[in-house]
């Protein structure tokens, strides 16, 4: 036999779900809230255990972006002789800022570090079909094999 307190809180979820898909701010907003209420028989279990693995996801996204924008500017400042003069200085201070940015995200996720090496040579090989549409230089002048290590490429004292 279902109980009243258990129809209401199955009404309650539901309605929670629904959110969901029509206005998710409010769903952020009312799941925070019963969380912090522990009204935990009201919140959308089934969503919320979404988004949380999403968080993961989006961090290792944006780690990937990073390392690949890095390793551009790398590419950049050792190959494209053409442009150097004239933007060295924009992409040193690139080279800071996602180095900066990487070593944020993992300062807040140091997990994630090993991350980044599994994803090291995939981020360079799309760095260099990038930087090789960008400049026009063939894909033929980027060595196959990346550039450094991890812990090289984050260094700001290696190259850059």
């Amino acid at each position: 036999m279902v109980t009243t307190f258990e129809t209401k809180a199955s009404v309650a979820s539901e309605e929670l779900r629904s959110l969901y898909d029509s206005d998710f701010a409010l769903w952020v907003e009312e799941t925070a809230q019963h969380l912090q209420n522990r009204n935990f028989q009201d919140v959308d279990l089934e969503n919320l255990i979404e988004e949380v693995l999403d968080l993961s996801r989006r961090s290792r996204h944006k780690l990937k972006s990073l390392l690949r924008r890095l390793f551009e500017h790398l590419l950049k400042l050792k190959y494209w002789q053409l442009e150097l003069d004239r933007n060295q200085n924009h992409w040193r201070g690139e080279v800071f800022n996602f180095r900066q940015q990487i070593q944020d995200e993992l300062q807040s996720s140091p997990s994630l570090r090993g991350y980044l090496q599994q994803i090291l040579d995939e981020c360079y090989l799309d760095a260099c079909e990038s930087v090789s549409i960008t400049t026009g230089l063939p894909l033929s002048t980027f060595p196959k094999a990346t550039l450094a290590s991890v812990e090289q490429v984050l260094d700001k004292r290696w190259f850059g």
